[in-house]
C-alpha cells in the first residue's frame, strides 16, 4: 500500500488540483484495501490524469461484484469504503472482466 500512495502522490503533484488530492488519496486507499481484503489474490492499480480529470482503477481477479451496503454500528469502521466512494467521487463504478472486475472512480478536478 505504501507504493500505491507514493505513486499516487507523484501523479497528483503533476495534476495541480491540491483541493482534490486528499479526496483522491482517501478513495484510492478505500478501493485498494477492498480489493486486498475481499480477495485472495493480487490487485492491479492504475491512475491516469486526462482532460476530464483523475481516474483511478483497481482491478482484481475475483468474480464477485462488490456490494454497496449500509454499515451498522457493530461493524466499527468496516463496510464504509464504497459509501465513501459513492459520496465523494464525481463518478464511480464496477466493470466486470472475463476474470475478475475493476472498481474505478473519477474526480473532475474542481475544488473540493
Amino acid at each position: 500500500m505504501p507504493e500505491v500512495r507514493r505513486a499516487l502522490r507523484e501523479l497528483l503533484a503533476h495534476w495541480g488540483r491540491p483541493g482534490r488530492s486528499e479526496t483522491a488519496e482517501l478513495l484510492t486507499s478505500e478501493i485498494v484495501t477492498n480489493a486486498l481484503v475481499h480477495t485472495d489474490q493480487e490487485a492491479l492499480f492504475t491512475a491516469t490524469v486526462g482532460p476530464r480529470g483523475l481516474r483511478v482503477e483497481v482491478r482484481d481477479f475475483e468474480g464477485r461484484r462488490p456490494r454497496l451496503r449500509i454499515p451498522n454500528a457493530d461493524e466499527g469502521t468496516h463496510g464504509r469504503g464504497l459509501i465513501l466512494v459513492q459520496s465523494l467521487a464525481d463518478a464511480w463504478g464496477v466493470r466486470m472482466h472475463g476474470v475478475g472486475k475493476a472498481v474505478w472512480f473519477e474526480l473532475d478536478g474542481g475544488a473540493a
